[in-house]
């Protein structure tokens, strides 16, 4: 087997899961899973960030290639073990890294069954960054699947309230849509002959398909609807969420959500152009109904993880309202649209990242999420405060934050194509300003409460994956093209294929 490549994906993927091993075989001291796990997940995000500052963008396309063409050694299926990364894929690996690091770090105070904990958690992250750098289809639907396993005992194990039914929820609906894009990946091979997902863009406009373009089309779109999550099939999310551990909900919403909406710009939008600018009529109304439906469900909240766990189906729907833009005015698509979809999927890992770690941090010390429970908390914890009114206002969109970033691409470049719907999606920021603004009241200021005299704020630990949060929300909001350039380069390929299909489409 041939080996091409520097080995620097290759590394960044599966050194979480060589920590996994190492902690697994030779380390038994809970002390020492910690410190493993710690130098394990410091070096990724080094690694992350490496990946993220190598990509050039002046050369654009995919590029940190490691590939091994005969990986499996079948040659009537072609199978290669291919990692690259191109400017869609670039942030999103940052975006993995930097959350794995605040997951691991807000598990320090983990007490049961500690190294099976960390083994799941580094083998999530391997899991994860493999996604979002796969681009043989096969190797992408493997470490789609391998995502699974770790997600089910996290939460079976180590969630708390009815921790076993949630998690096997959330294993049967991701399982039912993987079987479905399953099924798609076969007859996108066997009507092309190759998994490559670099070429299978091109390889997909001259095929004779084996089932109508539609069909493969909504087989694959259902394993992304359902991890991003789309409604009617998002009933998994709330009890999923509110059932984890914190660490477990930051990895959830942060990243394994972005999965979605990454599988519909990668896989539908460049393979089935046409079939996308279709769609699109139904993605505007399903990305309407998440948005406000979610945030409407979100205001029925007492509970603070099950509130920020609808916002998360609310916010997401932004993602789904972008990418309907890909229709485009007169023939033309514009890239604003795309991009903000795209900067929706980073901003709010960072967003809900610091969001579950605030409401995680603050039941921790004071044993309760039911929101009419508390109340001036601020005196007592005033840095879980700061963290909490920074995630707060970031998520309902204040300018200087990163959330106002997406949200405002999103409405630009959603505007002049589907009008008045984007003015409906766009209400949605209203009624966030509600919810949030009413749980931070209600927790963190008013007077305070004489039962949480005794309660602390957050340790000198628990402040690095604070810090860490609230500098990447912030940052993208001062400098969003920072991150920005990277999705509107990556989405260059894939929306001049959207282009040229919504303007053959025009032609009588």
């Amino acid at each position: 087997m041939d080996f091409e490549g520097n080995g620097l994906l290759t590394l960044t993927v599966f050194l979480p899961l060589v920590g996994a091993l190492l902690i697994a075989v030779l380390v038994r001291n809970d002390r020492h899973v910690r410190l493993v796990a710690g130098v394990t997940i410091v070096l990724d995000l080094l690694l992350s960030f490496l990946v993220f500052t190598s990509y050039d963008l002046a050369k654009g396309g995919v590029q940190l290639v490691d590939r091994a063409p005969g990986w499996i050694p079948i040659d009537s299926f072609k199978v290669e073990y291919f990692l690259g990364v191109d400017g869609l894929s670039a942030p999103l690996v940052l975006l993995t890294g930097l959350l794995g690091f605040v997951a691991i770090f807000a598990s320090w105070g983990i007490k049961e069954r500690v190294r099976e904990y960390f083994v799941w958690l580094l083998i999530l992250q391997t899991a994860v960054m493999g996604v979002f750098t796969a681009l043989d289809f096969i190797l992408f639907f493997l470490l789609w699947e391998l995502e699974m396993a770790p997600m089910f005992f996290l939460i079976s194990i180590w969630g708390s309230g009815r921790r076993e039914y949630s998690a096997m929820k959330f294993l049967i609906f991701t399982f039912l849509g993987s079987a479905f894009m399953l099924v798609g990946i076969l007859i996108v091979f066997f009507s092309t002959g190759t998994f490559d997902m670099i070429e299978l863009p091109g390889a997909m406009q001259g095929a004779k398909l084996l089932a109508p373009a539609w069909l493969v089309f909504s087989l694959i779109f259902v394993a992304f609807a359902v991890k991003l999550p789309v409604w009617p099939v998002h009933t998994w999310l709330p009890d999923a969420h509110t059932d984890a551990p914190t660490a477990v909900s930051i990895m959830l919403a942060g990243v394994l959500l972005k999965m979605g909406g990454y599988g519909m710009l990668r896989v539908s939008a460049a393979m089935f152009p046409d079939v996308m600018v279709d769609a699109a009529k139904f993605l505007i109304v399903l990305g309407v109904i998440n948005v406000i439906y979610g945030a409407i469900v979100t205001l029925r909240q007492t509970d603070m993880k099950r509130l920020v766990a609808f916002s998360s189906i609310s916010h997401m729907g932004y993602v789904l309202v972008g990418i309907s833009s890909v229709v485009g005015v007169a023939g033309v698509v514009s890239p604003v649209g795309l991009t903000g979809a795209a900067m929706q999927m980073f901003t709010h890992g960072t967003i809900t990242g610091l969001m579950f770690l605030m409401v995680g941090l603050a039941y921790e010390k004071a044993h309760t999420r039911h929101i009419p429970d508390l109340g001036g908390l601020a005196t007592r914890m005033p840095v879980i405060a700061v963290g909490f009114l920074i995630a707060g206002l970031a998520s309902l969109g204040l300018p200087g934050t990163s959330g106002f970033v997406s949200e405002i691409l999103i409405f630009l470049g959603t505007f002049p194509v589907w009008g008045w719907w984007t003015g409906v999606a766009a209400f949605g920021v209203v009624i966030t300003a509600g919810y949030i603004l009413w749980m931070l009241q209600r927790t963190m200021f008013g007077p305070q409460l004489e039962r949480f005299s005794d309660v602390r704020d957050a340790t000198k630990m628990e402040m690095v994956p604070i810090a860490a949060l609230v500098i990447a929300v912030l940052a993208v909001g001062i400098y969003p093209s920072f991150i920005s350039d990277y999705f509107t380069e990556g989405l260059t390929d894939i929306i001049g294929s959207i282009q040229q299909s919504a303007q053959l489409a025009m032609v009588p």
